[in-house]
């Protein structure tokens, strides 16, 4: 049973700056091709932050907690940095789709209407379709990260029995030996 002093810390502080970091790194173009990498380093950060706030030793369970709400956090900060990014990522992704094009010979149908469009045509349906699907995917790899965070940022359990004894201290029969 856990005193007053043993609580553990609250998980949302760790949780939102590993999950704000990731989300962030995810929903910017270009270095959100490491999206799952970081996503799994936002759950090792939240584990840290966690673990420094715990005074008691963290377990693979209270890592993939803070993982998950590192992961949804993430998804939270991904759609709402991917929003005003929108036309940039879709420049990139016309961009890349033009030059896919230079090089295969024969392209599936639909192709052009795809080139016009630039995969703008995102209804408010598939947004939250892409945000659900985000939010359980980096929950998942966040909570991989937390364990991961647990196993690099354990604190050592204090061992208990004859070793407490300070090594100072004299028996009764040693003061009588002099």
């Amino acid at each position: 049973m856990m005193t007053a002093n043993e609580q553990k810390p609250g998980m949302f502080i760790p949780a939102l700056i590993g999950g704000g970091i990731a989300g962030l790194l995810t929903g910017i173009p270009l270095i959100n091709c490491l999206c799952c990498l970081w996503i799994i380093g936002g759950g090792i950060t939240a584990a840290y932050f966690f673990s420094r706030e715990s005074s008691q030793p963290m377990t693979p369970g209270d890592g993939a907690i803070v993982g998950i709400f590192a992961g949804l956090i993430a998804a939270v900060v991904d759609f709402l940095v991917s929003i005003p990014l929108a036309p940039l990522s879709q420049k990139f992704f016309q961009r890349f789709m033009e030059q896919v094009a230079q090089y295969a010979e024969q392209m599936p149908e639909g192709w052009e209407q795809l080139m016009e469009q630039g995969g703008a045509d995102m209804s408010a349906s598939m947004m939250l379709l892409n945000f659900a699907v985000s939010a359980v995917i980096f929950s998942l790899l966040a909570a991989l990260g937390g364990i991961i965070g647990v196993a690099l940022f354990k604190k050592k359990t204090p061992k208990s029995g004859a070793a407490d004894v300070p090594e100072d201290k004299q028996s009764p029969k040693d003061t009588n030996n002099h």
